[in-house]
């Protein structure tokens, strides 16, 4: 028995590589349904058809519902009896929302409000959602965006009453939808250069079900308010890069560096220094709970808070750095891969 038995899951952009990892964890399990809402009709179509024929006993647990969560009302659709909630639906291309800031505010800022919102009034156990790395010390509208999507949901959780609402915070996702691996293996086949930004960046690296695992970990242990992010290696663009070119069979001289892109990092965080004063440490995951102070600023300039973490910031540069071997081990090691190299 599972602890979503009998239950109903609402993936919010569901029809991404998350929602199809999900999908691919918890269908088999004695979960009662997986709700995907998502506001492109073709990808639903897409995802229908492949588990018709994939997982034909199993299909029938998917419900497919089209809608937009910058819509209160869309949202509002779909919440009847829901138990939890993956909220994953997001702008997350870091130069696409630097041109059009203000589309990664109504999705990932102002959407985020309404499933929280529609999800209190509907009585909703958990909510998890999903953001990112580059929510810590944020320096382009993506993060910034991601980062306010978290200060919502901890302001949400003061008054939410049944409903529990955590988020978690994760890095780079490999072969997830717009990431890099899938770009270089194209280039690869194409006979392109395989191009990287800065090749001394450094980056966390995860698998979809990694991230997933850090997700399933919130849901169960995560408290109101709650920022969960998972201890994951690094390695730099480099390295990556040459991994997937072992991978392939291609020339590593085939790299060739074109410069840092607009607002990215050289390396991600994904604990402050300030959050790190109050983590907790939990195994292979640290645990941030939420600042749960008044608003009565007066208190505190006659007393503070003396205790504090040894932790100071946990970023790409400090953690755990992969060998050359080890990425390659990592990478060849997804499902994606896998199936790309079947193809070859």
């Amino acid at each position: 028995m599972s602890i979503f038995k009998g239950k109903t899951l609402l993936i919010t952009g569901g029809t991404g590589s998350f929602g199809n990892a999900v999908l691919d964890r918890f269908l088999p399990t004695d979960i009662r349904e997986i709700r995907i809402f998502s506001r492109d009709e073709k990808k639903q179509d897409d995802m229908r058809h492949h588990y018709q024929v994939t997982r034909p006993h199993l299909a029938g647990k998917i419900k497919f519902y089209i809608g937009d969560v910058r819509s209160l009302d869309s949202v509002r659709g779909v919440m009847g009896g829901v138990d939890m909630i993956f909220h994953a639906a997001a702008l997350k291309q870091v130069p696409s929302c630097e041109f059009f800031p203000m589309e990664a505010v109504r999705t990932n800022i102002i959407g985020t409000d309404n499933v929280l919102t529609a999800a209190i009034e509907a009585g909703v156990e958990a909510v998890i959602c999903l953001s990112t790395d580059k929510a810590a010390y944020p320096i382009n509208a993506m993060g910034i965006s991601k980062a306010m999507e978290e200060k919502v949901a901890v302001a949400k959780s003061r008054q939410s009453g049944r409903t529990r609402i955590c988020c978690t915070r994760y890095g780079n996702v490999m072969c997830s939808r717009g990431s890099v691996i899938p770009l270089w293996i194209e280039q690869i086949r194409s006979g392109a250069p395989v191009t990287v930004t800065d090749p001394s960046m450094t980056r966390f690296i995860m698998s979809l079900e990694e991230a997933i695992d850090l997700v399933v970990f919130a849901f169960e242990n995560g408290r109101n308010g709650d920022i969960f992010v998972q201890k994951a290696p690094a390695s730099t663009i480099r390295e990556q890069a040459e991994a997937v070119c072992r991978i392939f069979g291609a020339d590593p001289s085939r790299i060739k560096v074109i410069g840092i892109r607009h607002g990215e990092k050289t390396y991600e965080t994904l604990l402050t220094n300030e959050e790190c004063a109050r983590a907790e440490d939990m195994g292979n995951f640290y645990r941030v709970p939420s600042d749960n102070r008044s608003l009565n600023y007066d208190q505190y300039f006659t007393e503070g808070n003396r205790r504090r973490n040894t932790l100071t910031e946990f970023n790409s540069k400090n953690t755990r750095q992969l060998s050359l071997e080890e990425t390659v081990e990592k990478i060849a090691s997804l499902k994606y891969i896998r199936e790309e190299l079947a193809k070859q």
